[in-house]
């Protein structure tokens, strides 16, 4: 079984959060798409500090997807460097895990 990873990217709004899941999905990028509650986010940016409210995104995908799902959300992200996250999943419900590289293989 190809290594399951939980992606992190934010998005600007709610529409774009929908937006961007539809295109993951529709592109079998991955199995599955959260769009979380909006989250105030604080960070450094050019050389201030941003203060927005941003639509959480976890993106559940493979090892062997993730360069495909990178470059679909830089593709249609509307920011210039969006924040694209990958962590491993050491652990999970084997079914779980299995269900997401079964689909991601389809």
């Amino acid at each position: 079984m190809d290594e399951v990873w939980l992606v992190i990217c934010n998005a600007p709004d709610c529409a774009i959060a929908r937006t961007l899941a539809a295109q993951i999905i529709g592109a079998g990028a991955a199995a599955c798409v959260n769009i979380m509650s909006p989250c105030e986010s604080i960070y450094r940016w050019e050389g201030g500090v941003e203060t927005s409210n941003e639509i959480p995104l976890f993106i559940k995908t493979t090892r062997a997807k993730y360069p495909a799902l990178e470059a679909l959300i830089r593709a249609h992200h509307p920011y210039d460097t969006p924040e694209i996250i990958a962590l491993p999943l050491v652990a999970g419900l084997t079914a779980y895990l299995q269900w997401v590289a079964g689909e991601i293989r389809r």
